[in-house]
């Protein structure tokens, strides 16, 4: 059977989906220029989220996790591909909860940052799918010069230092800040 692509409900359709393909390509060039992310994930209300570099006062990073960060960030599926990580998956965005010389305190019920506890930051011994964790020691720490802690108190489940400790200064690669989230 040929297709008559001069059948109107055809041609509607060809129209529909080409409007909607240049549509989402014009979308994603526009927030790509002007350095805007979504972040689909948990460890962030859902949303929109601006760029603003690297030096930026924001609390909030975007990093390419590497070790055992990175692999079980791309086994367990917490990362979309992406190109801006040397591994070709998506940064994360998390916020730093503790920069060098502040002093961490890591228990399996909360991490402590210079003594105040943060909220929802229990360590699991299985993520939300039930697959193994490998909670980092606990302990004190002091954050060494040239690393940061990031800990979200958004999800309890995060996936964050609680589970692979500081991560190096230079891993980020942007700081971002909430554009538009619906939380």
């Amino acid at each position: 059977m040929r297709l008559n692509w001069k059948n109107p409900n055809i041609v509607r359709a060809r129209v529909i989906v080409l409007t909607a393909t240049v549509t989402f390509a014009t979308v994603f060039l526009v927030c790509q220029l002007f350095g805007i992310r979504l972040n689909p994930t948990a460890s962030l209300p859902p949303g929109l989220y601006r760029i603003v570099g690297t030096d930026a006062d924001s609390d909030l990073v975007a990093f390419c996790p590497s070790g055992a960060a990175e692999r079980d960030s791309i086994l367990r599926g917490y990362r979309p591909r992406g190109m801006q990580c040397p591994d070709h998956y998506a940064p994360i965005m998390k916020p730093i909860a503790a920069r060098p010389g502040d002093r961490i305190t890591v228990t399996r019920k909360a991490i402590l940052v210079n003594g105040t506890p943060l909220p929802n930051t229990q360590q699991f011994t299985n993520d939300n799918r039930q697959r193994p964790m490998n909670p980092w020691p606990e302990g004190t720490y002091t954050v060494a010069p040239g690393t940061l802690w990031v800990v979200s108190t958004y999800n309890k489940y995060s996936f964050d230092s609680r589970y692979y400790g500081p991560i190096y200064a230079s891993q980020v690669i942007a700081h971002v800040k909430p554009l538009w989230t619906t939380k």
